[in-house]
């Protein structure tokens, strides 16, 4: 089976029931993997409130159990730098995850989409 790389938002709007079309296709016939820093970020957007997800649920964690995890090594942090975009840093490590493990990554964030070298999942 292959793999697609999952943003932040698109893991809370795939957990969350929030897809379009297309996006459900790709995530149906795909294995889910996010960069470790996804988890950080979920985790941060819970504490500062601005995103309501237990992540002590049952079901929430059972997503994320089955999701794999791509560590954040200095291959992926040398690609971060190399991009042809700047953005949040987070963002960065998440589209250098699909440079470095050429896996497309499932977005909707105009900034990223517009990249010339990250490996874009294609939705339509």
């Amino acid at each position: 089976m292959r793999m697609v790389n999952l943003d932040t938002h698109m893991l809370v709007f795939a957990v969350g029931d929030e897809l379009r079309p297309g996006e459900r296709t790709v995530l149906a016939r795909e294995r889910w993997s996010i960069s470790a820093i996804v988890l950080w970020e979920l985790a941060k957007l819970t504490q500062l409130g601005r995103l309501n997800l237990d992540l002590d649920d049952r079901e929430v964690a059972g997503v994320l159990g089955r999701v794999h995890v791509w560590p954040i090594d200095l291959d992926i942090a040398q690609a971060s730098i190399r991009l042809d975009f700047r953005g949040d840093p987070a963002d960065e490590i998440i589209a250098a995850t699909s440079v470095v493990h050429d896996i497309p990554l499932l977005t909707r964030d105009r900034v990223i989409r517009r990249s010339r070298i990250v490996p874009l999942a294609a939705t339509a």
